[in-house]
């Protein structure tokens, strides 16, 4: 896959919900454009809109649309923009931006080009960012894409399969899960999974190394119940910046109704750093129950991290 970008135009606008004129140069700062009605600080501070799509829709409606006029900010030439994800980043000419939504609504009205042909490509192809590095941008800059792969880490506690006694089958069960909910959103993922002891030790260093080596998501099965050697959410607890209550609370009350020993799991959710944790019953089943609810939000929650608002 080409990774390179180069910059045809770049275009401001001095209102939302218009089209945009090329000028000769952009100043990236720490709000986004200088000078644009986009700019501020929010998420959506720098619009992007690769040619090939603007070259489709032309052909499509018999049209010469020209650079700006579907309000992006900077128009380009190379690889599909709208196939990047939140978190890529789009680096050179001294600058730097993070990708963090792809398409979006028009405005209620619609758009310039939508009010006279009833379509517009930004909602569908159209990408946005906000600046990580400020500097200047202008025709014939190029643009590389770093992307982003988010790293997931699955931890089994079991005496047992850690000593090769019986097979795991909690682990892969999440890993399955895990893939499966990547593979729906888009996002390019990877996903290391373990066997350790239900020791206490063992977990917290465990827990603490994949937060050091940058994983974004970790998910323990098994050592949520009240045995002795049940020490997940013990060992977790403490290690955490922020829990989130509400969401184990909420699985614990929908399948204890129908089954009271669910209750008595003890299993937690929350972020330590950047990275969200969650530790999950043992039973391969439990894990099916749990992470049908989590892989609900998990989406909307790594962009909450990311400070990106997905309403």
């Amino acid at each position: 896959m080409d990774t390179r970008v180069k910059v045809l135009s770049v275009n401001v606008s001095d209102a939302k919900g218009t089209a945009k004129h090329p000028v000769d140069f952009i100043e990236l700062n720490s709000t986004g454009v200088k000078g644009d009605a986009h700019s501020g600080m929010w998420h959506r501070q720098v619009s992007l809109l690769g040619v090939e799509s603007i070259e489709k829709f032309n052909a499509a409606n018999n049209l010469e649309i020209k650079y700006g006029d579907f309000a992006e900010n900077i128009t380009t030439k190379g690889f599909c923009l709208y196939e990047c994800i939140p978190g890529d980043r789009l680096v050179g000419s001294g600058v730097e931006l993070e990708v963090t939504q792809i398409g979006k609504l028009c405005h209620a009205d619609g758009c310039a080009i939508f009010s006279q042909v009833g379509s517009c490509i930004m909602p569908r192809e159209g990408i946005f960012a906000r600046v990580l590095k400020t500097g200047r941008l202008k025709a014939g800059d190029e643009l590389e894409l770093i992307p982003r792969t988010y790293r997931v880490k699955v931890v089994t506690l079991s005496d047992r399969a850690s000593r090769g006694d019986y097979e795991d089958r909690s682990g892969p069960e999440v890993v399955r899960l895990v893939n499966q909910f990547f593979n729906d959103i888009g996002w390019r993922h990877s996903v290391n999974s373990t066997i350790i002891p239900d020791d206490a030790a063992t977990l917290t260093s465990t827990v603490v190394e994949a937060k050091n080596n940058g994983y974004d998501l970790l998910i323990t099965t098994g050592g949520t119940g009240i045995g002795p050697r049940d020490v997940a959410p013990d060992v977790v607890r403490p290690l955490l910046d922020k829990e989130i209550p509400g969401i184990m609370e909420m699985i614990r009350m929908k399948y204890g109704a129908d089954k009271p020993n669910a209750l008595i799991s003890r299993s937690i959710a929350g972020v330590m750093g950047s990275m969200f944790v969650y530790t999950l019953p043992g039973s391969v089943k439990a894990v099916g129950e749990y992470m049908q609810e989590i892989i609900k939000i998990q989406k909307h929650l790594f962009l909450m991290l990311m400070g990106i608002d997905s309403h």
